[in-house]
């Protein structure tokens, strides 16, 4: 009732429109009452095929509003009135949306009805936490993957970015997290999405359990630029809704490139010049105000960010890969090679870092997980001339070490995307690792060794 009342109370009184006087490609011009438009405001285009079109203010030239869709222009002619709405862009989530999927206007897809609307409005491009009013990130998060588990190791509150190539595995690990992860509530963003993936994702991978505590938000390719980008906005406001009411919020957004890309159509659209491989300044701007709506709030609940990113090239240098990656609390770096020796999650947990993680980890942990880097990273260094033949056993004492305890590790590693694997349960099994005592001993052949070794001395 109250939600009922506040809407009430928000009728205008008096209707506000111009008209259409060009349209180029996606690009609207208005002209007319532009005082009472401002940049994001909203605008309905009435269409002759598919009724109203809602467009979005990106800019203004030559004393016209430029506007850019929601969805398809077909039947927008010149001079269709367009209405201006006098309300900031914002929704009215509840605790009944819960197992709900939505699209990018707060709008359900599933089929399920209408959503029942809460009684205070959350606006879709809020801004983050003031700095010095922020919590600091909690205790370490038990994310369900043993590699992420012990070697980067993210706490409650903070925001880590998933690198990868197409086709490494960044979606599988992805759901693993949406499934495994402990939090009160998982509001997941499908940004540019393949369509057919959508219900996959839902039924194999979230399934009915973990379907009752998400949000999903939906974008898939085929939908324009502007609900692409305002699908990456309403999977952040969500969580914070659900953070304000003092839950641990778990937000996932896939991927953070293609909001970027959405970014940069919109910004190429409106006559901003392009920049580094044709992203424009305000992608690089609009980057941070999205990611730093994640992480603790000023009360009780956090919003602790997995967005993935997906590299061009598997060039993890590249524009989107490093604004983000210098934004974020953390990197999970996935690599072909790893994905195309048949090790999955395909994480090159050398090349990963949680920032957070040195003040979470007890000394015993830490020392632990420095004796493994240790060793996988001796490893690295001579892979090539151990897979070549050309390193010789006995020259190196660490590097002969590193060799038999990598199966292990190996081993350690890997994890099917059906097995789940605790905070404890991974520390406990590095540690059962390595704290074998003699290695060698244990490797095939070594009693021979050892009982013609002794015939020898004998």
């Amino acid at each position: 009732m109250q939600a009922l009342l506040s809407e009430i109370a928000a009728v205008p009184t008096c209707e506000v429109y111009g008209r259409v006087r060009s349209v180029q490609g996606l690009l609207v011009e208005i002209a007319g009452p532009i005082n009472a438009m401002s940049v994001g405001s909203r605008v309905r285009l009435a269409s002759g095929l598919r009724g109203e079109i809602i467009c979005e203010v990106v800019g203004f030239r030559n004393g016209r509003a430029l506007a850019l869709p929601f969805g398809p222009l077909e039947g927008v002619r010149m001079g269709a009135k367009a209405v201006v709405e006098p309300a900031v862009p914002a929704v009215k989530p509840s605790g009944a949306w819960l197992g709900r999927i939505v699209n990018a206007l707060g709008e359900p897809i599933d089929g399920k009805g209408p959503l029942m609307l809460g009684p205070q409005k959350y606006p879709l491009r809020a801004c983050p936490p003031p700095a010095h009013q922020r919590d600091r990130v909690g205790g370490p998060v038990d994310l369900g993957v043993r590699a992420l588990n012990s070697f980067i190791t993210c706490c409650k509150g903070q925001r880590m970015g998933i690198f990868a190539g197409s086709g490494v595995g960044k979606s599988v690990l992805l759901s693993m997290l949406a499934r495994f992860t402990r939090c009160d509530v998982s509001v997941i963003g499908l940004i540019g999405e393949r369509g057919r993936e959508v219900q996959e994702f839902i039924e194999d991978n979230l399934g009915d359990e973990g379907m009752a505590r998400s949000v999903l938000v939906v974008a898939t390719s085929d939908e324009a630029a502007l609900m692409r980008r305002q699908a990456a906005y309403l999977t952040m406001t969500l969580a914070e809704y659900f953070r304000d009411q003092g839950n641990e919020v778990l937000c996932m957004i896939d991927s953070v490139t293609r909001f970027a890309m959405s970014q940069r159509e919109i910004g190429l659209a409106g006559g901003e010049p392009p920049t580094t491989k044709g992203y424009t300044p305000t992608v690089f701007s609009e980057l941070p105000r999205l990611l730093e709506r994640a992480g603790p709030g000023t009360g009780q609940g956090s919003i602790t960010g997995l967005f993935t990113v997906l590299v061009e090239g598997d060039d993890h240098n590249e524009p989107i890969a490093d604004a983000v990656r210098s934004i974020l609390d953390g990197h999970i770096v996935m690599e072909r090679a790893i994905a195309e020796r048949g090790r999955y999650p395909a994480i090159n947990v050398l090349k990963s870092v949680s920032r957070t993680m040195p003040d979470c980890l007890d000394n015993e942990q830490e020392a632990l997980v420095r004796r493994a880097r240790q060793l996988m990273s001796t490893y690295a260094e001579m892979e090539e001339l151990i897979r070549l033949g050309a390193y010789r056993a006995g020259s190196n004492p660490d590097v002969d070490e590193a060799i038999a305890y990598n199966p292990m590790l190996e081993m350690f590693l890997n994890q099917t995307k059906a097995e789940k694997a605790t905070l404890e349960d991974g520390y406990a099994d590095l540690a059962r690792i390595l704290n074998v005592e003699s290695v060698q001993d244990e490797a095939p052949g070594a009693e021979l060794q050892s009982e013609h070794s002794e015939g020898t001395e004998s």
